[in-house]
């Protein structure tokens, strides 16, 4: 099975899946609603059912990858333009490995979040909108895992590119058909924003390639040539910017995170766990991927910058989430500050903060994905998205309330869950390089308890409000979609070690790359040492 084409298989099954359920009768085939209702069920277990198959195959290829092989595996590379050097390449690194699994965990349990999502039942308005298709929410789904795994399996720089952009359009159609209050508004501004980003990674990218060709040499976007590439200051610079802005848009770092708060508020829950736990995730990503690899000189120029932006995230995200009164808006804001941290954790150029910044792209997801879920859960039921609106929901629905505890905890990186390890671990590798900015972030900890817990005790505790006093607990399907998540977060939170083992390799390789070295603290005998040979001296010198 060495030469099992596992990635391919990964980013084609639900390929696959959205074809089987495009062949499915629409809503204009003739029959009751009985039968509708019975076409409808058939598609949500077909996507389910492909969306499960891949979990499956990426955990079998995570099973068979080698910490200690070479730093790309499962690779294939096949021309695709020869004309302009393009080609059908992929492979994974630990890094994009554990983000490809943490999608495919991702994928089943939002589809069975979101079950009734496409026939209106999260509206928090009250009133159901218009049915829409079923059919194509899940089509859109399933595609969108396709292109999540491309983009993270790729790597030749043009098919990243094109994974890259092409991510935007079921999430597009995901925010503007299928989403809620000011959905057509915020899926524009989120489609602009993500294409201006695209528009100079553009540039940048076929600046490269022209700059591959130079010396009579034949053009190339494969990655791993490019890191050969021999580039003045001057250029790296203007193409680090090309690559940074559009991935500092899609993380979103402060001041290019507008868009995510209205998207995440816009969007059903599921497409919201989806834009948060992975979408984002292709923007810290390619930070690591593209700008440390490619352009190492300018990197380091642009550190002191970046980690300003990334501190001013973390700060000012938790600030204003905490005056939030929207749930799904204070969540969103939660996961800017989030980010922030990781791009902090990315550029301190050590070991520890980028194995902590790539595993905290993981428990993030899964974390935040959490919350998500269950805060649609509670709209479902009150269709209210408002804080003001619950009261005492512990009361009358402990499940709901406990699992939403213990998501919320992780969310302030409470020990012993899964967060606490990726924080400790970003601020740590910070800390022994840059110590104000480690000290900055630390203060970002303290603002997500208050925000969390405050969120909590106003829609958790005190008495119970009429209008929640009927409402239900967890049902079976939303605790099979929820409990998978609250499991990793724990286990993760007691043993992170089989993560951070493919982890370490992969950012080995980068920083070597990056031209990056851990700093080495002082030995205590060395400063010994140096006071008693002053001493001597001075000794020495005092004697006639």
């Amino acid at each position: 099975m060495s030469n099992f084409p596992w990635l391919t298989v990964a980013g084609a099954v639900p390929l696959v899946g959205a074809l089987a359920i495009g062949l499915t009768p629409g809503r204009s085939a003739p029959g009751s609603d009985g039968d509708r209702r019975a076409r409808d069920l058939l598609v949500k277990r077909i996507a389910l059912t492909f969306s499960l198959v891949t979990l499956g195959v990426t955990v079998g290829m995570a099973l068979r990858f080698k910490p200690g092989g070479p730093r790309f595996q499962f690779t294939q590379t096949y021309q695709w333009i020869p004309q302009f050097g393009v080609h059908y390449a992929v492979g994974a690194d630990g890094i994009a490995l554990v983000l490809i699994v943490m999608t495919a965990i991702l994928m089943p349990v939002v589809i069975l979040a979101s079950w009734n999502d496409a026939e209106g039942a999260a509206n928090p308005a009250g009133e159901p909108p218009p049915r829409r298709s079923v059919k194509t929410y899940f089509i859109l789904l399933l595609v969108l895992e396709t292109m999540m795994v491309g983009v993270f399996a790729a790597t030749d720089v043009f098919l990243f590119y094109v994974f890259f952009e092409a991510m935007l359009i079921p999430m597009y159609f995901m925010i503007g058909s299928f989403g809620v209050g000011q959905r057509q508004y915020a899926a524009v501004k989120f489609l602009l924003y993500s294409l201006l980003g695209g528009l100079l990674m553009l540039v940048a990218v076929i600046a490269l390639y022209v700059y591959s060709t130079s010396g009579g040499r034949l053009g190339t976007f494969l990655f791993l040539p490019l890191t050969h590439l021999v580039l003045s200051s001057a250029a790296q610079k203007w193409l680090f910017l090309g690559f940074f802005i559009a991935f500092a848009i899609k993380a979103p770092l402060w001041p290019f995170h507008t868009w995510l708060p209205d998207a995440a508020t816009a969007a059903q829950p599921g497409a919201a766990v989806l834009l948060v736990g992975v979408l984002d995730k292709v923007g810290t990503f390619g930070l690591i991927r593209y700008c440390l690899d490619l352009f190492p000189n300018a990197a380091h120029y642009f550190t002191p910058l970046v980690i300003a932006l990334a501190v001013i995230g973390i700060l000012y995200a938790a600030i204003v989430a905490i005056g939030q009164a929207d749930l799904k808006r204070l969540i969103a804001y939660t996961s800017i500050s989030h980010m922030g941290l990781i791009t902090l954790g990315i550029f301190a150029m050590t070991s520890q903060g980028q194995v902590g910044a790539t595993l905290y792209m993981v428990n993030h997801g899964f974390a935040t994905g959490a919350l998500f879920l269950i805060a649609g859960f509670m709209i479902v039921r009150r269709r209210s998205q408002q804080i003001a609106d619950y009261g005492g929901v512990q009361k009358v629905a402990p499940v709901l309330a406990g699992l939403f505890l213990i998501s919320g905890l992780a969310g302030l990186a409470l020990p012993g869950l899964s967060t606490f390890v990726s924080e400790f671990l970003v601020l740590i590798g910070t800390f022994t390089r840059y110590e104000v900015p480690a000290v900055l972030a630390t203060i970002g900890i303290i603002l997500a308890a208050i925000y969390i817990l405050w969120m909590y005790q106003r829609t958790m505790t005190g008495p119970v409000r009429d209008e929640v006093a009927a409402m239900p607990d967890l049902r079976a399907r939303e605790l099979w979609a929820v409990g998978p998540l609250i499991a990793l977060i724990i286990v993760l939170g007691v043993y992170p070690k089989p993560v951070i083992d493919i982890i370490n390799p992969a950012v080995r390789q980068t920083l070597i790359q990056a031209h990056s070295t851990d700093p080495v603290p002082p030995h205590p005998a060395s400063a010994v040492h140096v006071r008693v040979r002053a001493a001597s001296a001075t000794e020495s010198g005092s004697q006639p």
